[in-house]
Order: C-alpha cells, then sequence, then structure tokens
C-alpha cells in the first residue's frame, strides 16, 4: 500500500500477518479511512490528513530486542528502557534502531500519552522536528486496554551517551570533535574560522556549537506554544548522524496557553513568559555544567544553587565562583578563561540566563545574537548594557593583577572613568536599592592596597577589606550603617616565612551616613575619555552623584590573644599604610559615582576612586 502526500497520522489494530491487500477507501470530512486486509488477520488503518507526523501502533512481535541498554538511556525509576530494531521487512522503519520507553506507573503513562499529544503541534515542521528533537515515532500496543497495562513509547536512537554522559568522559573534549566531525565548513556555522588551537580555544568553539543547537531547539519548542520544563543535561543527546543537539522526550511539554478565550489573554501572556523563563534558567544551568566542568560534582552544584535561590544576583557569580574553581587550578581554569573572554561576556550571558527575576531572563532569539555565541567572523553590536559589562570585567580583571605598572594604573582610572560617564542607576531611590549589602574592594587609585616592594617595619599581609552598608532609613531621611572590615595577618619573624603564616587580625570601622543628591562637576578638556565613544560623543559638563554626609567613627581593632601596646600601634600604622584612607576615615568618602548589581565605584575628598566589588555572605 503506498500512500502518496503529507506523512499521515496511523492508528493500526495488531495483526498476526504481515501482508495486507487495499479493501476499500472512503473520504469523510477531513479523514481519510483505509481498509486493508491481512492474512490470516486485519488490521485497520486510519489516516489523517494534513498532518505531517505519524504515531504507528506497534506490536512486540515488530522489533529484535537487544540484550544491552546504553548506559545514556537512563530513565526514572518508574520507566524501563530497552534498544531495539525493528525486523518487519515491510515496515517503513525497517532496519532502524529504536529506543522501547516502558512506563509503569500512572505518572509515566501521563508523559508518554503527554509526549504522543504534542507530537502533532511539533511535526508541522518535519525538518525542524527531525533535526533538533528526539523523534517519537508510535507505542506497542497490548492485548488488553486495562489501566493496570504498562505504556510502551518507541522513540528515535541518537546514540548511547546524553550530554552528561558525554561530560563525564576523561576525554571528552577531542572525542566530542570527533563524533562530531568539526571541519572549516563546520565551525562556519557558529561564525569561527579555524579548527585546532588551543583547549580554551577548542572548548569555546565546541560550547558555541552546542549551545547555538540547544537554543534553536528550544526556541523550536516555545515558537509552537510549547515550555519543555525538563530540560537537563540528561535529556540532551547528539546525534553522530546528523551532528545535532536533540531535546528530550517531551512527556512533561506545557502548553502557554490554557483557555483560548479574550478574558484569558493576559493570563496567557503571563503564563508564556513565566514557562519561557522557566526553560532558559533550565538552558542556564546546561550552559554552566557544559562550560565550567566542577559543576559536575554534586556538592559544589549544589552550593551553586544554593548561591542563586538565597536570592543572589546572578551578575556576582564569578566573585563567588572563582575560589572554588581556581582552588585546584593555580594556572587557571579553563572555564574561567571561557568566560571571561570577549570582555566577559561569558559571565554576561550566564547572568541572563538565571537571572532571579524571570522577566530579566534573555530570551532564546536573543541569546543566540550574543556575543559570546557569536564566533569572530560575525559582527555584533553591542548594547549599552553590555558596553557597561564589558568595562567593569576588564577593569576587575585588571585589578585582579596585583602589581600594577605605570601603563596598567592609568588604564584601570580610564576604564573607571568611562564606567561612572555610564552609570544606570544615578537616581539616589537606586543607590538606595542596591547599596546595601557586603562588597569587596578591589583598587584604589589613590593608593596601592596591599604589600609593595617596599621593605615595612612590621610584617602585615592584608588578607581582604570589606565595605558593609545596611539599610536604616526613616520615612523622611534616608540612612546607611557603614562598616569597614579590614582582616589581616601579623607575622612577628624578622623574614617573611614561606607559607605566610601568623598572627591573624582585624580592624573595624563603623559610622552613619545620610544620602543626598549632588553633582560631580570636572574639566572634560583634560579628560582621557573625551574620544571614546567616537566624534559626536560629547563629554557632559557634570554628573549625578550620591554625595555621603558621614557622621562619628568608632574604630576597634583585635590582633592575637594578648598583644602588647607597641607591637598594636606598629601594625594599626603598618595597616592604614597598605590600605586606602578612605576606608581607616569614612569620613573622607565624598560621594558614589557608580553603581550596579555587582560594581561599586566610591569617590574620596582627594579624588581618588575606589572600585568595589559586590561579596556574597
Amino acid at each position: 500500500m503506498a500512500l502518496v502526500g503529507p506523512i499521515p497520522v496511523v492508528r493500526c489494530l495488531p495483526s498476526n500477518g504481515r501482508r495486507f491487500r487495499l479493501l476499500s477507501r472512503r473520504t469523510c470530512a477531513n479523514n481519510l479511512v483505509v481498509r486493508c486486509t491481512a492474512e490470516p488477520l486485519a488490521r485497520e488503518v486510519e489516516v489523517e490528513e494534513g498532518q505531517v507526523g505519524s504515531v504507528l501502533k506497534f506490536s512486540m512481535s515488530d522489533f529484535a530486542v537487544a540484550s544491552q541498554v546504553s548506559v545514556g538511556l537512563q530513565g526514572r525509576t518508574d520507566e524501563l528502557m530497552f534498544e531495539a530494531t525493528v525486523c518487519d521487512p515491510n515496515h517503513p522503519l525497517y532496519n532502524s534502531r529504536v529506543v522501547l520507553r516502558h512506563l509503569v506507573s500512572t505518572q509515566a503513562k501521563r508523559r508518554g500519552r503527554r509526549a504522543l499529544e504534542v507530537l502533532h503541534k511539533l511535526a508541522r515542521r518535519r525538518l525542524m522536528y527531525h533535526s533538533y528533537a528526539i523523534q517519537v515515532h508510535g507505542y506497542v500496543t497490548q492485548t488488553s486496554n486495562t489501566d493496570d497495562d504498562p505504556f510502551i513509547l518507541v522513540h528515535g536512537y541518537h546514540g548511547s551517551y546524553s550530554l552528561r554522559h558525554w561530560l563525564q568522559l576523561s576525554d571528552w573534549l577531542p572525542t566530542l570533535e570527533s563524533t562530531l566531525a568539526l571541519d572549516e565548513e563546520w565551525v562556519r556555522r557558529v561564525g569561527d574560522n579555524t579548527i585546532g588551537g588551543p583547549a580554551v580555544t577548542r572548548q569555546l568553539r565546541l560550547t558555541r556549537i552546542l549551545m547555538r543547537d540547544l537554543l534553536i531547539g528550544v526556541n523550536y519548542l516555545h515558537s509552537h506554544g510549547l515550555a519543555h520544563t525538563e530540560l537537563r543535561l540528561e535529556n540532551v543527546h547528539i546525534s553522530p548522524v546528523d551532528k545535532h543537539v536533540k531535546v528530550g522526550i517531551l512527556g512533561n511539554a506545557v502548553d502557554f496557553d490554557e483557555k483560548k478565550t479574550k478574558e484569558s489573554t493576559g493570563k496567557n501572556m503571563e503564563r508564556r513568559k513565566r514557562m519561557i523563563a522557566f526553560d532558559m534558567r533550565c538552558v542556564g544551568f546546561i550552559m554552566a555544567k557544559l562550560v565550567l566542568r566542577e559543576l559536575m560534582d554534586a556538592s559544589v552544584f549544589s552550593d551553586f544553587k544554593s548561591f542563586l535561590y538565597k536570592g543572589n544576583d546572578p551578575s556576582c557569580l564569578r566573585e563567588f565562583l572563582l575560589p572554588i574553581l581556581c582552588r585546584n587550578s593555580p594556572s587557571g581554569n579553563i572555564g574561567v578563561q571561557m568566560l571571561d573572554r570577549n570582555w566577559g561576556a561569558g559571565w554576561n550571558l550566564l547572568s541572563l540566563l538565571l537571572a532571579t527575576k524571570p522577566c530579566e531572563r534573555i530570551s532564546c532569539l536573543n541569546a543566540l545574537r550574543h556575543p559570546f555565541l557569536c564566533g569572530p567572523r560575525w559582527r555584533v553590536n553591542p548594547s549599552m548594557d553590555l558596553m557597561r559589562w564589558g568595562l567593569g570585567s576588564t577593569a576587575v580583571r585588571m585589578a585582579e593583577d596585583y602589581i600594577y605598572g605605570h601603563h596598567q594604573r592609568r588604564r584601570i582610572a580610564y576604564f573607571i572613568e568611562l564606567m561612572e560617564r555610564l552609570n544606570p542607576n544615578s537616581s539616589l531611590k537606586n543607590w538606595i536599592h542596591l547599596l546595601p549589602g557586603r562588597w569587596r574592594l578591589l583598587y584604589s587609585t589613590g593608593r596601592h592596597v596591599g604589600l609593595t616592594f617596599r621593605q615595612p617595619s612590621h610584617r602585615v599581609l592584608i588578607t581582604d577589606a570589606y565595605l558593609s552598608f545596611s539599610d536604616m532609613s526613616s520615612a523622611d531621611k534616608p540612612i546607611l550603617s557603614i562598616s569597614a572590615n579590614i582582616s589581616f595577618t601579623s607575622i612577628s619573624t624578622p623574614h617573611w616565612p614561606h607559607d605566610k603564616i601568623g598572627t591573624p587580625g582585624s580592624l573595624h570601622v563603623t559610622t552613619n551616613t545620610n544620602l543626598s543628591p549632588g553633582r560631580s562637576y570636572g574639566n572634560s578638556s583634560n579628560s582621557s575619555y573625551g574620544n571614546s565613544f567616537g566624534s559626536n560623543w560629547e563629554v557632559p559638563p557634570s554628573l549625578p552623584v550620591a554625595k555621603f554626609h558621614v557622621g562619628e567613627i568608632d574604630i576597634s581593632m583585635t590582633v592575637g590573644s594578648d598583644p602588647n601596646a607597641d607591637e598594636a600601634q606598629g601594625v594599626l600604622k603598618e595597616v592604614r599604610i597598605q590600605i586606602p584612607q578612605e576606608m581607616f576615615d569614612l569620613t573622607r568618602f565624598a560621594c558614589g559615582t557608580y553603581i550596579d548589581s555587582r560594581l561599586l565605584v566610591l569617590r574620596g575628598v582627594n579624588g581618588s576612586a575606589l572600585l568595589f566589588t559586590r561579596s556574597c555572605f
């Protein structure tokens, strides 16, 4: 029997025979019913015209079940997985390798029927469906139709590994490159023009390929009014045949629109945004594990999720993850190097995928246009937010060099000035909202933080310097409590020990301050950023700032268990030399010139700028 036209949706009754003879054909509305006879038992086929996908009923005699199952096909506790080959020579899937997903529980059966239900939506664009989704062929019928009978779903086989199992291989990078058969023609699809290179470049190129394919597949679902809701490494496969990433079985796919009425239009739009945002958060988790392999460890990933669930801003992920990722990588972590490239574009994309508020998460189409996923051959016009992110990321990375030459100090000061000109939160309301929290001092244009080549009289090693703000505002006046905490190590030996072990100590300075709006006036002719944005850029004569009105300060210091007065005075003097004056005398803070969710710039009365990054408790 041959049917001409689109691939139909077929429902078949089981038959013991393998030969068919056409008996009759009739058309009723949009349904074409074809009756066939078989020897010795008949099979009835009902075809719905106008559909592109096909849902077939199989019998177990149609398959040759394999004795082993690939490790990448692990299912849930209420599912049993089998690999099989279609052995019926008259079947269109003859000799094809398939997966039999044996669904036992009531919930598992519901997932299986849902996977068949959503097939009608997705199969309208056959090429996209076959390229970016695991193809569902049908299901196996049972002798009885009771609720206790298991439901067996039949779907495509796309390799023995899920993406999780690929990443767990010790040689996953060259193995995946070999599986995808990367060549110059392939890498052009992601905007690259070379193959090979150092490990960081190769992994970044492969990440772009996989992430772009995944985002195209997820966008394919969203464009058809569906949210996957179960995007995990275990549900993502890479086909060695067409080299595409396949999103998993859509057993828990959710429709955006519950009811199509005029009254529910607004609710449906909100539901759509929430469902898309949920999927994008799952994509963010996949990207994080793909780039940072340390997150494959369950304990590290648990800390990672805990950081986000506590309400911390994802833009501070670098500050949180850097000590964890570089703990066992003294020469540098490859994942961190990837995310730091292109002015920290990778950290920016990760923060947009994992944004705390669903309305702030990036969409699939915008993510595909993000510079992190675009190779060097593609020209990308960055937004102003991305330019601010790049300036801040570059200043942070340069500040991490610790020992600075004259040209480095000038360049960091240049970037800080540009950030001040592009401050997105200049109003006093934004300062009161963003300022509370704990900020770690990174750099000061007025004084080098920590030791230099100078030989100190008392050996003191600065560990960290933090500035904490707490909101104590009343109804009529914005008041903040400021606390400066400097931790250090005092070493009593005449020479520096190799392990830098000494007596721990800390310096605490507290005060209260009032905030008021103000403006900062500068000489635009002497500015180092006059033509940074082209000839049409005009340096404004003044900038809006938040003025600090600091009250009396309270200072306390602890060092050792029982220090003598002379030693304590020497340690305090050395600490004051190694930290900016503003951190010791908080009254020297004049105003704040830049703030966002991760970076803060404060100016002292002498004009020096202090750069802070938000730190999580």
